[in-house]
């Protein structure tokens, strides 16, 4: 994994120097894409831990029923609580948005 963030590091970076990798579009393609799965990872690398120490006490051959119950619930009130951040985040950017409109008219 950080062999792919040094990559995805460098190639940002490369894309930022100016030297004409970002009036390629197929390139910013790739980076966004690229960058999402590593967003994506990231957040299932966070959500895995702070579910497993939640609900795992000690590990063994399989999950009793408490503990898969933890989990399902766990997972979904992090989903729940990322979509929730993520809609707040999208609502007070769109009133700044509209906020800078109406002062610059």
């Amino acid at each position: 994994f950080s062999t792919y963030s040094t990559v995805n590091v460098n190639i940002c970076n490369m894309s930022m120097d100016g030297q004409g990798a970002t009036s390629d579009p197929q390139l910013q393609q790739f980076i966004e894409v690229e960058s999402q799965k590593q967003r994506f990872q990231q957040l299932v690398h966070q959500m895995t831990e702070v579910c497993w120490e939640k609900c795992m006490d000690k590990p063994g051959p399989k999950l009793d029923s408490r503990t898969e119950v933890c989990f399902v619930n766990c997972v979904e009130r992090f989903i729940d609580t990322s979509q929730f951040i993520l809609n707040r985040l999208e609502q007070t950017q769109r009133s700044r948005g509209s906020f800078s409109e109406s002062m610059s008219d």
